[in-house]
């Protein structure tokens, strides 16, 4: 089992930056591949970014290649999403969710990630 908390969100206008941590507790941290998903209003849930267990393989959705960056650093049992140039579009709940298959390279599927965070809003004014 593992607890996983968001921080970070907030409004921002357009064309401003933000920093998405997810803070994990409970079983090892480097044993799960991590993910970003989000959700806007009235919409369905979807695939941001995703990184693998040790950070060496990284993958993002095509709207947000170039603007988005995941990390983590598993010393302090925290994925990070830093969000630059962003946009009205990028409105939404982000969720973190973590993968106990640690050495899978399937990122984007929201049915094979274990655990999620609760969400942070992030608003991003015209």
């Amino acid at each position: 089992q593992v607890q996983l908390v968001e921080s970070g969100g907030g409004l921002v206008q357009a064309g401003g930056s933000l920093r998405l941590s997810c803070a994990a507790s409970g079983r090892t941290f480097s044993n799960y591949l991590m993910g970003w998903f989000r959700q806007a209003p009235g919409k369905e849930r979807e695939f941001v970014a995703g990184i693998s267990w040790n950070g060496a393989i990284t993958y993002y959705t095509d709207s947000v290649k170039g603007r988005f960056t995941i990390s983590r650093d598993n010393a302090k049992n925290t994925a990070y999403l830093q969000m630059d140039s962003l946009k009205p579009e990028d409105t939404a709940v982000y969720y973190c969710a973590a993968d106990q298959s640690r050495y899978s390279t399937v990122f984007d599927v929201s049915g094979a990630y274990d655990y999620w965070g609760q969400g942070t809003q992030v608003t991003v004014s015209s």
